[in-house]
């Protein structure tokens, strides 16, 4: 190819207390013998790229916007009590966008075949114009398949695929899911359907409900409504769920993990014959994997002594499962890219809109049914 350049969304929080959002400009990349060039046509912005676009918690309210086209520049304020926290990357500046999908039009010497192929990918600085990848590292696609289709195989699918894998090796036979209504959370009600898990799904809102049993949920129960906790052990008692996964770190006013124990724990003790002071003896899991609600999580221990809260992270999950199943996973999610893994966005935006102050106070929220697709070329 002759000699072009690239366009790239970079995040830099500087020693002033600041983080800036802007467009560089750099040389195209030349893939290796075992790469390929990717012409990145679609990357979404999940909660997990907010950590270096925005820290999660800078400042909205000092939003600022200069500049225009490829020269627009947004800047906030860090937190005072967060920059200790950024100083190893303090003045540096950071590709951002875990995923995203598009089409292979150059290849090393190894991998030519790859070629012409869409395909998703998840290697990180995926909001660039083009990107420079092992090939495989690449999920090639069906030739039916467009990079808006693929742009989100990676964090949702393989996230959802991977709580069925936990769920398995840690001896669970059903799961809670909150956040549900989310495109994760519908990934995870198809995927429970076609395998015959028991899924309890955690909501907010009515019209959630809806959208979940529209899909073939059974169980969806919803925090807003008076009777919550009753029918959550409603729930519980019905699919026997002892692994929960948490998507707002808190929710709830910071008290959802802690319900959700609660709730395990009435329901273990439902068919109880004797009374122990220890609770039961059933095992309760609780995992947070997400952050939407940044307030501290609550713990009312009324839920005996079996039980633990902790994090997932897909990453190390991927280690515990191997790379043979890990495979299996990847190859059911691009055949069912259409279907089980499709994904939904509310708007389709350019390097320049990415920057805009009502764009960035809108994906920043994280609301369920509000995705953002980053078009680099638009």
């Amino acid at each position: 190819m002759s000699e072009q350049t690239s366009k790239e969304i970079i995040s830099t929080v500087t020693s002033a207390g600041d983080i800036t959002i802007s467009i560089a400009t750099v040389p195209m990349p030349t893939p290796s013998e075992n790469e390929v060039l990717i012409k990145v046509e679609a990357a979404p912005i999940n909660p997990s790229d907010l950590a270096l676009l925005t820290t999660f918690a800078a400042d909205l309210d000092s939003l600022t916007v200069t500049g225009s086209g490829d020269d627009t520049v947004a800047s906030m304020k860090v937190p005072p009590a967060l920059m200790e926290a950024m100083t190893p990357r303090l003045d540096q500046p950071m590709q951002a966008g875990n995923e995203g999908s598009g089409v292979i039009v150059d290849a090393g010497a190894n991998a030519k075949e790859m070629i012409g192929k869409t395909v998703g990918v998840a290697a990180g600085a995926m909001y660039s114009q083009y990107r420079c990848v092992p090939a495989n590292s690449c999920l090639v696609m069906d030739d039916s398949t467009t990079s808006a289709e693929a742009a989100s195989s990676f964090v949702n699918p393989l996230t959802a695929l991977a709580f069925i894998e936990t769920m398995k090796m840690e001896n669970h036979t059903a799961i809670v899911n909150t956040a549900a209504a989310s495109n994760l959370g519908q990934m995870l009600v198809k995927i429970c359907k076609d395998d015959g898990v028991p899924l309890v799904n955690i909501v907010r809102k009515a019209e959630q409900v809806e959208v979940l049993k529209s899909l073939g949920a059974e169980y969806v129960v919803n925090t807003s409504d008076a009777n919550f906790s009753e029918n959550l052990v409603a729930a519980l008692i019905a699919t026997g769920a002892t692994l929960a996964f948490d998507a707002t770190g808190g929710g709830n006013e910071g008290k959802l993990p802690g319900q959700i124990l609660a709730a395990m724990e009435v329901a273990a003790t439902s068919t109880a014959k004797e009374y122990s002071r220890y609770g039961s003896d059933t095992y309760k899991q609780v995992y947070i994997y997400g952050g939407l609600d940044q307030s501290p999580t609550i713990l009312n221990r009324s839920f005996g002594m079996q039980w633990g809260l902790g994090g997932w992270l897909l990453t190390p999950m991927i280690g515990r499962i191997g790379m043979e199943q890990f495979g299996k996973m990847r190859e059911r999610v691009a055949k069912e890219i259409k279907t089980t893994f499709a994904s939904q966005y509310t708007q389709e935006i350019s390097f320049e809109e990415m920057l805009q102050p009502e764009n960035i106070k809108s994906y920043v929220k994280q609301a369920t049914g509000e995705k953002f697709l980053v078009v680099p070329h638009k």
